[in-house]
């Protein structure tokens, strides 16, 4: 019968020390990263501000180049959707909405994961004017992971793991604004 309480108030610790240091940690996260495209301002914003384009540069449009897609409202306009669904766990299931638009400057989204878990993270996209025809564009990601799944941040590096993404889209973005025609 000791044995079986100590065993008992041994696992009993064991679960309670990550619950405990899960307290302390960060819930919240943000990545951003930023590039210079060498076009004008309104050239790059014009291209950014429609949602389906992300499709040409986004990390993980390319994952899956069979996920469905279906897409709801004016694209470019606050309010439009564009939504996925994907058999790859790193994509899942999930939908984009765009919330406002600052016109050549700010494009903010809300993110809907739903698969292969749920959560609503907030994303951006900025331009800012450098020169005629040099343009920084920053993307980020903002989120939220409640208690007890924030013991994840002692594991994985988000900024690591979603700036490596985004600084992805960002080159191919940059690639695609400065050697096609931009087009909508």
């Amino acid at each position: 019968m000791k044995a079986l309480k100590k065993i008992l108030i041994t696992l009993a610790i064991i679960i309670a020390i990550p619950l405990i240091i899960a307290i302390f940690i960060k819930k919240d996260y943000a990545v951003h990263r930023n590039i210079v495209i060498e076009r004008p301002l309104y050239e790059v914003f014009d291209f950014v501000r429609y949602l389906k384009n992300q499709d040409e540069y986004s990390r993980w449009s390319e994952m899956d180049p069979d996920m469905k897609k279906s897409y709801q409202g004016i694209d470019g306009t606050p309010g439009f959707i564009s939504a996925w669904d994907s058999k790859n766990q790193d994509v899942g299931k999930g939908e984009q909405e765009i919330i406002n638009i600052v016109e050549n400057e700010r494009i903010n989204y809300l993110i809907r994961f739903y698969e292969p878990f749920e959560s609503t993270d907030s994303a951006y996209m900025t331009t800012e004017f450098i020169a005629e025809n040099q343009t920084l564009v920053s993307w980020g990601f903002k989120g939220h992971i409640g208690y007890p799944m924030n013991l994840m941040f002692l594991f994985m590096n988000f900024d690591n793991m979603l700036g490596s993404d985004l600084e992805y889209g960002l080159n191919k973005l940059k690639q695609i604004i400065e050697t096609q025609e931009v087009k909508r």
